[in-house]
């Protein structure tokens, strides 16, 4: 239920709210709270915000930042901060963006824990306290996952799950082990975006944050998304186009700079598609030193070549590209080897079939269908062996 600016902080202590004269080490967490044309929602969040932090005893700021909206957003929150010491409003006149305002924020803030929470209640404000603990206990990165267990998306219709679970997908290949990269809902440690190049583009923050900022360990906290309870959606083409900007972006800088995650990420690509290479040597040797030298029946030779060539790929995966050389007990080798066999099963059925579509349905020239068919085939190869076969995690 939906609160009147009049009474918001009616339940909140004025021990806590009335502090003046704050500095960026000030309160225990801000929480940062993008708005544009909010007013069905803003009041509501802040004192839900609010509550929380009175609940659970942290001592919090919150930090709306507007786009320079159109409706009553500023006059609501100006009234609830003229009342209200921990509350801050910032108005952005120029550069608009929910992404530009969380980065404002993040600037902004005085505290060392900085939580995105968007204005709407799609991200449930009663997790927060596990956000903040989550740091706390030494987290850099606190991340509300959508897609892990027990988390879910309720009332979205099937065209918007596809986009997103679409773009969850391509983040993916640049953070394999987030579950939800482009969650707008997350907690960071100050000193992981401080001073870190942030070119915010859309609303996918938390990808700018993971592909540029300082930090080594992250968590993930499953939470049940909720469509927007007021207001109108922002999803629109150009949002969808700015992300993948933003990733073009984010791999431009990595490859500048050649460290972070997302760099080790492509060197494990690269390896993988070097080890992929040395596999297709083998397997021709192999092939026609059997058939041509030794006399077997080619597809037995196929048979032996496409074996030995698995075995090969596997070796340097195992011990090169994903570093699994200190897990050398027989029967974790041998359980990866297993899967990395029926994954490069897999891969060489999805291979053939889209070679045959290619060549026999669509009538693609066959080695141009052969090329489509390795692309998507190496690709099935490196995420799935990546998530299961060497999932670290």
């Amino acid at each position: 239920m939906q609160s009147s600016p009049g009474n918001v902080w009616g339940s909140i202590s004025l021990s806590l709210l009335e502090e003046g004269n704050a500095t960026a080490d000030t309160y225990d967490m801000t929480v940062i709270i993008p708005t544009f044309n909010e007013e069905g929602n803003v009041a509501a969040i802040i004192d839900a915000v609010g509550g929380v932090f009175q609940k659970s005893g942290i001592r919090g700021e919150i930090l709306v930042v507007d786009d320079s909206s159109s409706d009553r957003t500023i006059p609501i929150v100006e009234e609830i901060a003229g009342r209200n010491g921990n509350v801050r409003l910032i108005v952005r006149k120029e550069d608009h963006g929910l992404s530009q305002s969380v980065v404002e924020g993040f600037g902004s803030a005085r505290s060392d824990i900085l939580q995105v929470i968007d204005a709407d209640f799609s991200h449930p404000p009663e997790l927060i306290p596990r956000f903040y603990e989550a740091i706390r206990d030494g987290a850099d990165i606190a991340i509300g996952s959508r897609y892990m267990k027990g988390g879910n998306i309720e009332q979205w219709p099937l065209k918007r799950r596809i986009i997103s679970l679409g773009a969850t997908a391509f983040g993916r290949i640049l953070f394999p082990e987030v579950t939800d990269p482009v969650s707008g809902f997350f907690a960071v440690r100050r000193d992981v975006v401080s001073g870190a190049p942030l070119a915010p583009r859309g609303y996918k923050i938390l990808m700018e944050v993971l592909g540029k900022g300082q930090w080594h360990s992250f968590v993930e906290i499953p939470f049940v998304f909720k469509d927007r309870e007021e207001g109108e959606s922002k999803l629109r083409l150009d949002t969808m186009v700015d992300y993948l900007r933003q990733c073009a972006g984010i791999v431009r800088f990595t490859v500048t700079r050649r460290a972070g995650p997302v760099w080790d990420e492509w060197l494990k690509i690269l390896r993988f598609g070097f080890v992929g290479l040395s596999g297709i040597f083998v397997n021709t040797g192999l092939l026609y030193a059997l058939t041509e030298i030794a006399g077997f029946y080619y597809l037995l030779s196929a048979a032996i070549a496409i074996e030995v060539s698995i075995v090969n790929n596997f070796i340097w995966n195992d011990i090169w590209t994903f570093k699994s050389a200190r897990d050398l007990r027989f029967g974790r080798r041998i359980s990866r080897f297993g899967s990395f066999q029926a994954v490069s099963m897999g891969g060489l059925v999805i291979n053939m079939g889209i070679l045959y579509l290619l060549a026999e349905v669509a009538g693609v020239y066959y080695l141009v269908a052969n090329l489509v068919g390795i692309f998507v085939a190496f690709v099935w190869n490196y995420m799935v062996n990546r998530h299961i076969t060497w999932m670290t995690r």
